[in-house]
């Protein structure tokens, strides 16, 4: 299930992107006193007692102006806070209740969502400041003081989020049903793809780049199960997305790999590898999402009978990051090869979710050590006491050892193979974590 979104919108230079590195924990947002410093969205992982939660930073919303960037900063963050399950409205309080306050409390409360109200540099420790009390006037209950720099407060605010969030326990919603997302460069056929599955042109398809906009979802029912496949718009490079509803379509297409399981990565037969499509590819790899490499066009290109044997080892090189994935040929427009495809779909879900014992992996982790010597540097040698997997999802695996320095990338690279041969997983990223023994474990 994807995690939900929670949006930190506000004024420009009020602490929004602080706070942001502080809930995530990393310094990902750009923090200065100039306003105007975070344009576009910022995504972060955030975690919370039993909660898991996508953090949205955003540029600070100018309600009221004829800037170009401005403007543009104000629609990102509305896009934010439209896919937001919960808010976190940014305030400051030296500078009170302004009337730029006043507007976007007023917008956020157009939205309908959950609001969070925080009221940052609130530096001193002790009881609330008098002037805490003047955010009451803008009608979004309690302000929660905060000091995005040093943290104080922060704990108070996410236990609040929290209990906006669903329990993950009880919103998984249709997990019979396998979401895919259709990903790629623009004009790949994606959408004439969907429009196959689909039985009729609900998606426009044109030779023209940009043609979809939006994330479509589509149900499907058929004799291999039942899919949810979102049509999304092509993801160019960062420098050729153009301001406006291109960049926006780009940010929704990030969001559909987000909450899709499985990601048909679409090549151009007729065009071959390009560098965009290893960041397409690449940004899925990272989710941990799992993929199948599709070529479209296929009936489109003068063939022998090396042509595909050819291609798919040219692709192989291409993909090397994500040696995982098996590579299909289809033709979107007369249908080939799509049957196929809704198999290899449940097939990579399946790896995807795939749980292994702990007792089944120390098996293979007995006959590996005994294949292959663990490596070993100025008279020490690597000892790796057992193996267990801890997620899915992408399954992932934890290995404790008595020095993670000694164990080389080359060796975790032979054990997932090992566990990739052994279990089947040849449609799914692995990851795997090194930890020494007696390690915090959690």
């Amino acid at each position: 299930m994807a995690k939900p979104i929670v949006a930190i919108v506000g004024r420009p230079n009020v602490g929004k992107s602080t706070l942001f590195n502080k809930l995530t924990g990393k310094r990902l947002a750009i923090v200065e006193d100039t306003p105007g410093v975070t344009r576009d969205r910022l995504y972060g992982d955030c975690e919370w007692q039993s909660s898991r939660f996508l953090l949205v930073d955003t540029g600070g919303i100018e309600p009221s102006t004829d800037d170009g960037l401005l403007q543009h900063m104000r629609q990102q963050a509305q896009i934010a806070i439209d896919t937001a399950q919960c808010i976190i409205f940014v305030t400051e309080l030296k500078a009170g209740v302004t009337a730029q306050d006043i507007d976007i409390a007023a917008m956020l409360m157009r939205s309908g969502k959950p609001i969070v109200l925080v009221v940052n540099k609130v530096d001193s420790v002790g009881a609330p400041p008098l002037e805490l009390y003047d955010f009451y006037s803008l009608g979004l209950g309690e302000p929660y003081p905060v000091s995005s720099v040093h943290g104080h407060g922060t704990g108070d605010v996410l236990d609040v989020v929290c209990g906006f969030l669903p329990d993950e326990n009880t919103s998984e919603e249709d997990s019979e049903r396998i979401p895919v997302a259709v990903i790629g460069r623009p004009n790949v056929g994606k959408s004439s793809l969907v429009n196959y599955i689909l039985g009729e042109n609900r998606m426009i398809v044109a030779n023209e780049a940009g043609t979809t906009r939006d994330a479509v979802d589509s149900d499907v029912d058929n004799d291999f199960g039942s899919f949810t496949f979102i049509d999304t718009a092509g993801m160019r490079k960062r420098g050729k997305v153009e301001a406006g509803v291109e960049r926006y379509s780009t940010l929704r297409s990030l969001a559909a790999v987000e909450r899709a399981r499985v990601c048909v990565i679409m090549i151009d037969a007729t065009e071959g590898f390009t560098e965009q499509d290893s960041k397409v590819a690449g940004f899925a790899h990272e989710q941990g999402k799992a993929c199948i490499i599709v070529v479209n066009k296929w009936d489109a290109v003068e063939k022998t009978d090396k042509t595909m044997e050819e291609m798919r080892k040219r692709l192989a090189y291409d993909f090397s990051f994500m040696s995982y994935a098996p590579i299909m040929f289809i033709s979107a427009k007369t249908g080939r090869g799509v049957d196929k495809l809704y198999e290899m779909i449940v097939s990579v879900d399946n790896q995807n979710a795939m749980r292994v014992t702990t007792g089944m992996l120390n098996d293979l982790l007995a006959r590996a050590v005994a294949r292959v010597q663990p490596p070993s540097d100025k008279g020490k040698r690597l000892k790796i006491y057992y193996i267990t997997q801890i997620s899915t999802r992408p399954p992932t695996f934890v290995c404790f050892c008595n020095s993670k320095q000694l164990f080389h990338f080359s060796y975790a690279r032979y054990l997932e193979n090992q566990i990739r041969e052994t279990f089947g997983l040849s449609g799914t990223p692995i990851r795997m974590i090194k930890r020494e023994r007696g390690e915090n474990s959690k």
